[in-house]
């Protein structure tokens, strides 16, 4: 049934579809983008109620005031412009990093490592499903860890754990022959790497 477990993911588009546009427009779109700001006090109100929303207003105004004064760069331009070289820099090393952390050969070498481990047939979905179920939980669990250690400390934390975890496995798969709890070993760590990726990267 797993084409039917794919399409399902259609249902929330086809709600999103139906119902998006019963809903407002921003109001900061309507008022910055525009220039509509009886629309935008319309849009504050049937979003947040009767009451007096000049405060709103105007912080919306402020963020039009700060855009109108700041430079829409090309990419070219921003490739060029020395003062966010290094903002770049960064941005490009964590999508590198990010793209090579080895997230997709865990998911893909997970069955055979669960075969290995003797994990019945019909449970080897089921033990595949705990994997990605694992990943949405452990990014819920980031978002509330964000704002208490910051991006960095999650970042340096989530790749060192990572490799740590790979350096591990690495070592369980090559003496899975000699000892048969190194299967059931591998399987663990495999979820922990997809936690320590859920909460990092």
């Amino acid at each position: 049934l797993w084409p039917w477990l794919l399409a399902s993911s259609g249902l929330s588009a086809l709600v999103q579809l139906v119902t998006l546009p019963f809903f407002p427009d921003s109001p900061s779109y309507l008022l910055i983008q525009k220039g509509n700001e009886e629309a935008c006090r319309k849009a504050i109100r049937k979003l947040w109620g009767e009451g007096d929303h000049q405060a709103e207003i105007d912080d919306i105004m402020k963020e039009k005031g700060a855009m109108a004064s700041t430079k829409t760069l090309r990419v070219l331009e921003v490739i060029k412009e020395r003062s966010l070289r290094w903002q770049l820099y960064i941005l490009m090393t964590v999508m590198t990093t990010l793209q090579l952390c080895g997230i997709n050969a865990i998911y893909f070498y997970s069955f055979e490592v669960f075969h290995t481990a003797e994990f019945e047939e019909y449970l080897i979905p089921y033990v595949s499903l705990g994997v990605g179920l694992c990943e949405c939980l452990s990014s819920i669990l980031c978002s509330t860890l964000i704002d208490r250690f910051g991006r960095k400390v999650l970042l340096w934390g989530g790749y060192l754990l990572m490799c740590s975890v790979l350096a591990l496995l690495t070592m369980t798969l090559s003496l899975q022959h000699r000892f048969f709890w190194m299967h059931y070993f591998s399987v663990i760590l495999i979820f922990l790497f997809v936690v320590f990726f859920g909460i990092g990267p």
